[in-house]
């Protein structure tokens, strides 16, 4: 019988991704190893630095490479120099819409070994998954700007909700929570917001009488936030627009303890395209070359990766490495109060992920 051998590209980026990627790669190789698959990797030096040589964040022919490719591993995006717009909108975003990445999918889960900055929440006291929109909404290139310059300057910025878009990142977030506890909350904000916001309660209402045995509710985002510290056990899934699911997301990964071992999945669900796997933290050029980095985003991100694949088994065994590694050593990068190096942290997960017996 033929192994899988699947063919991922992997865009490090810049700054600290070129530093988290290969420990990421080497523990899916060593899962790879054990659990029957193996891969080929497809390095492409893309992003800002690449932008500040040539003009561009990818060639022309990017998205034609990336078709080729089963998956894609990102490290981080982001230089000094190059404004956060020209990032988004040459690399992150045409890869995500090209490509139907229409779910934005991040865990919010307290690991082993890890104290939430938050009073009160015990060792697994938050894990749930909020899903995003991540096609149109906010992120809508609709809009623009009059008059540059002068004092009667204006810019419009028009948000783009279609019920297509809505309807099917809302089945994910509702599949999902089926899957899980079986409570599903959307976040809002109709009482301002008056066209779109009351729009996507309506399908949410909608879609909500189509499954009575979830418990769904709804939350305007500014009380959802403040829930996220307050209460953050109350949930399970949490779906919510592209800007809404943007900064829940990162306020949830602040209350996990660390940006930097937070991950995030841009899935195609039905796989008609790669999906795109990367850490939310960015490319930190302040620590960028000093090997501290904490790659455990990146890995976080891989597993997510194998479960994509329909490898859950390899996913888990390295969530298990992860967490031995963060309950069991004092093996820490200065993010999460230690002093071990990327590579060190790299060779403690490797080590927990071969003294493991497989499952």
């Amino acid at each position: 019988m033929t192994l899988p051998n699947y063919h991922i590209a992997v865009i490090a980026g810049d700054g600290i991704g070129t530093e988290v990627m290969p420990p990421a790669q080497r523990l899916l190789e060593v899962a790879g190893a054990r659990y029957g698959f193996s891969f080929e990797w497809e390095e492409l030096e893309w992003g800002c630095e690449y932008y500040a040589r040539t003009g561009a964040m990818m060639p022309e022919t990017g998205l034609a490479q990336l078709a080729e490719c089963d998956q894609i591993l990102l490290g981080a995006v982001g230089y000094p120099g190059v404004p956060d717009h020209v990032s988004l909108w040459g690399l992150l975003i045409p890869i995500r819409r090209a490509f139907q990445q229409y779910i934005n999918l991040r865990p919010i889960k307290l690991l082993p070994g890890i104290e939430s900055p938050l009073r009160k929440v015990p060792a697994g006291g938050i894990d749930f998954l909020v899903v995003r929109e991540n096609n149109e909404g906010e992120y809508s290139e609709s809009g623009g700007r009059l008059y540059r310059g002068s004092p009667q300057e204006i810019a419009i910025q028009e948000s783009v909700f279609s019920r297509f878009g809505v309807e099917r990142a809302m089945r994910y977030a509702i599949g999902l929570a089926e899957q899980r506890e079986g409570k599903l909350a959307s976040a809002t904000k109709s009482n301002g917001i008056i066209h779109t916001m009351p729009f996507w309660d309506e399908i949410f209402r909608e879609l909500g009488a189509e499954h009575p045995n979830l418990e769904i509710s709804e939350y305007h985002i500014d009380a959802l936030a403040a829930l996220f510290v307050l209460d953050p056990a109350r949930f399970d899934v949490v779906v919510a627009s592209n800007l809404f699911g943007d900064i829940l997301t990162d306020l949830g990964a602040a209350i996990i303890g660390s940006i930097g071992i937070a991950p995030s999945a841009n899935l195609n669900p039905e796989k008609e395209f790669p999906s795109m796997f990367e850490p939310v933290h960015g490319s930190a050029p302040d620590i960028a070359g000093q090997g501290k980095a904490n790659p455990l985003g990146q890995v976080w991100a891989a597993s997510m990766m194998l479960d994509h694949l329909g490898h859950q088994d390899a996913g888990e065994a390295i969530m298990a490495a992860m967490g031995h590694v963060l309950e069991e050593t004092e093996v820490r990068t200065p993010d999460l109060g230690g002093s071990a190096s990327t590579e060190e942290v790299s060779e403690a997960l490797i080590n927990a992920f071969n003294a493991a017996a497989p499952a």
